[in-house]
């Protein structure tokens, strides 16, 4: 399949804020090995489907808008992708056995992107 015909899909990468919150507690020097060894297989995986990979960013802050105004608020979403693939199933599937999935309680949501 062409890349023309290829399609485009977010991917967000999840997991409890309380979770990170509690990492962050964890002894230093553990946390800074584990840490890098998920960079290293991060980066693996990141190399092995870099054709598919149109960008990450990890996200920030965050605000939540209701009509009763602006809030600060927590969510799940700590990085996502733009991707390109044959289909969403596809997409999918090259996400089984993720890094992030290491992280408990993680999960990767693909989502179809649409024109509007």
């Amino acid at each position: 399949m062409t890349d023309r015909a290829k399609q485009k899909f977010i991917a967000l990468y999840l997991a409890p804020a309380s979770v990170i919150e509690a990492w962050g507690k964890t002894d230093p020097e553990y946390r800074k090995a584990e840490e890098l060894k998920m960079q290293a297989a991060w980066g693996k995986w990141m190399g092995d489907h870099a054709k598919m990979i149109l960008g990450s960013e990890a996200g920030g802050q965050t605000k939540r808008v209701t009509t009763a105004g602006v809030a600060d608020t927590k969510n799940d979403i700590m990085l996502y992708s733009f991707i390109e693939a044959e289909s969403l199933e596809a997409a999918a599937k090259a996400f089984e056995g993720h890094p992030h999935l290491q992280i408990p309680q993680s999960s990767i949501e693909v989502m179809a992107v649409r024109a509007m």
